[in-house]
């Protein structure tokens, strides 16, 4: 049985990604003490340039830190911290402990709708002979159905795509959907965060509450 150690961070922990209105020092003094708080090797985290996509890689101790064209990431490695950087997309963390297999992805909109969560279940399956019945997932903090608004033609593909019990007037189940998706490959055991980042009033990053935030993230890494 392998030690896993996976969280999510808050606003607490400031803003964790380069690429949003921040200056650069800031997000490295951010990401330093988040290495010294969970204790991992900050040389040893590996993030993503997420690009709303469904491409999904396999990464090791000598991959780029910095994945491009990226929104999920699976290791068998230890100590190889993987992180997801959100403000209101669902973070999802996908740990098998019984093979020593970890997974951070970046489950938007486009992503749900590409099935990225099946995409990334099937290539831990394919690469690490990772059987469902030993995979946890975890959906962190992330817009509820309560706030995420999209236009009609959203709502058709939907309706369409996944079913009607996915959505109420013009608001979406984004969680549902991706419960609905890892069921749909086996998996049971699976968590899922009620917060709603835009109307909790908990210390989370929302874009959709304001387009400057920052971005707070998932994290893991096998011990």
């Amino acid at each position: 049985m392998n030690n896993i150690f996976y969280t999510f961070t808050n606003t607490q922990d400031g803003n964790l990604a380069y690429h949003v209105n921040d200056v650069e020092k800031n997000v490295d003094k951010n990401r330093e003490k988040l290495a010294l708080k969970h204790g991992f090797d900050l040389d040893n985290l590996i993030y993503m340039n997420q690009v709303h996509g469904n491409n999904v890689e396999i990464v090791k101790k000598d991959s780029p830190r910095l994945i491009d064209n990226c929104d999920g990431i699976i290791t068998n490695e230890k100590n190889l911290a993987l992180m997801v950087m959100v403000a209101d997309c669902i973070p999802i963390i996908f740990i098998d402990k019984i093979n020593g297999v970890i997974a951070a992805v970046h489950a938007g909109r486009n992503s749900t709708f590409l099935k990225i969560a099946q995409v990334t279940l099937n290539k831990m399956i394919e690469e690490f002979s990772c059987e469902v019945k030993n995979i946890e997932v975890i959906l962190g903090p992330s817009i509820q159905e309560c706030c995420y608004e999209v236009s009609f033609e959203l709502v058709d593909i939907v309706k369409k795509s996944f079913g009607k019990e996915f959505v109420n007037g013009r608001f979406i189940d984004l969680q549902g959907i991706n419960k609905m998706l890892l069921k749909e490959l086996g998996i049971t055991n699976i968590t899922i965060s009620n917060t709603c980042t835009k109307c909790s009033k908990e210390a989370y990053f929302s874009y959709r509450a304001d387009k400057n935030c920052g971005r707070f993230v998932g994290l893991v890494y096998i011990i």
